[in-house]
């Protein structure tokens, strides 16, 4: 069994939905530290014909607090603009009326409270809106008991508890992880790697932006030709 494992983002790219579709489990790692500017609370979106970085408040976010401890700022007037922000950027693309309302649950703030929840809610939207039935569960909610262990030991522990034989990585793990180690513990480490991807953007002169938010690939692509997209990646 493919085991995929990785941190909570709100709207990630396409790369993120790749993994997941490839797992036959795909884990969300909510009990680890957060991590300041990185993909958890924000992303990147095409506004007016350039990459636009839009960001949803939290409340104290540290990096000595896990991700499932951080608080998002509903009450800040930048949820709202984050919202419009959305709006603005896609109301004239092809596929804004069937997927902006994802968004609007997603951020209407009458949900989750924290960022992990939301983060995860926007993906498993994603995945329902795109008929992905990869099982999602989340780290903290399951019985590992095993948070006192050193991060590859960690995620070999996972794997084993549930019952996998391969685990799927990012190819930016090759940084991090060796086939060695993991095989060391019986387990296959594999990497992700996205294809170049491509359609079309109003971006000057032909332009293209690459991942960017999963939201501008569903805004610009019907659901089949995402379900495609999904395939293009390599698996090494």
């Amino acid at each position: 069994m493919k085991v995929a494992i990785m941190q909570p983002y709100l709207f990630p790219y396409i790369g993120y939905f790749q993994l997941l579709a490839a797992a036959d489990l795909f884990v969300v790692y909510d009990d680890v530290h957060y991590i300041k500017k990185g993909w958890i609370n924000r992303n990147r979106i095409l506004l007016h014909g350039a990459e636009h970085l839009f960001t949803l408040p939290c409340l104290n976010a540290s990096q000595n607090k896990l991700i499932n401890e951080v608080k998002v700022d509903w009450a800040s007037k930048e949820v709202r603009k984050v919202r419009l922000t959305m709006e603005t950027a896609y109301r004239k693309a092809p596929f804004f009326k069937r997927v902006y309302p994802l968004v609007q649950r997603v951020l209407e703030g009458s949900g989750p409270t924290t960022i992990a929840e939301v983060a995860t809610q926007s993906i498993q939207d994603v995945c329902a809106y795109l008929g992905i039935d990869t099982p999602i569960v989340t780290s903290s909610q399951r019985p590992y008991e095993n948070t006192h262990l050193s991060k590859g030991t960690r995620l070999v522990d996972i794997v084993q508890q549930e019952g996998g034989d391969q685990y799927l990585n990012p190819i930016g793990g090759e940084a991090l992880y060796t086939k060695e180690f993991f095989a060391e513990h019986g387990i296959a480490l594999h990497f992700v790697k996205s294809l170049p991807i491509r359609y079309v953007q109003p971006v000057p002169d032909n332009g293209f932006v690459p991942w960017l938010s999963i939201l501008d690939v569903l805004m610009y692509n019907e659901k089949e030709t995402v379900t495609a997209f999904l395939q293009d990646y390599e698996l090494l």
